[in-house]
């Protein structure tokens, strides 16, 4: 097999369909790169989800405490005040 000269028309065919070949190529890698960063995204804004949910859940569970503490703190002034005036 002889490789035409460029003045030929059927080298610059033959070229033209390797410059095709290696763009569809890069263009598959770029897409295939592409995908996988979207299911990345995807992923990250289950994750996010998902901890805020989980966040929030803490948060309403934990409200009680502190209300509690002063509910303590308050029965044992009462319960101070109740003593001195018991004496």
């Amino acid at each position: 097999m002889t490789i035409p000269t460029p003045s030929d028309p059927a080298a610059v065919a033959v070229e033209l369909e390797r410059l095709r070949g290696t763009m569809e190529t890069g263009f598959a890698k770029v897409d295939g790169s592409l995908a996988l960063l979207v299911q990345r995204g995807d992923q990250t804004d289950r994750q996010l989800s998902d901890h805020e949910s989980r966040l929030d859940a803490l948060e309403r569970s934990r409200w009680p405490l502190p209300s509690i503490a002063a509910v303590i703190g308050v029965s044992g002034l009462g319960l101070s005040l109740w003593q001195l005036a018991a004496r």
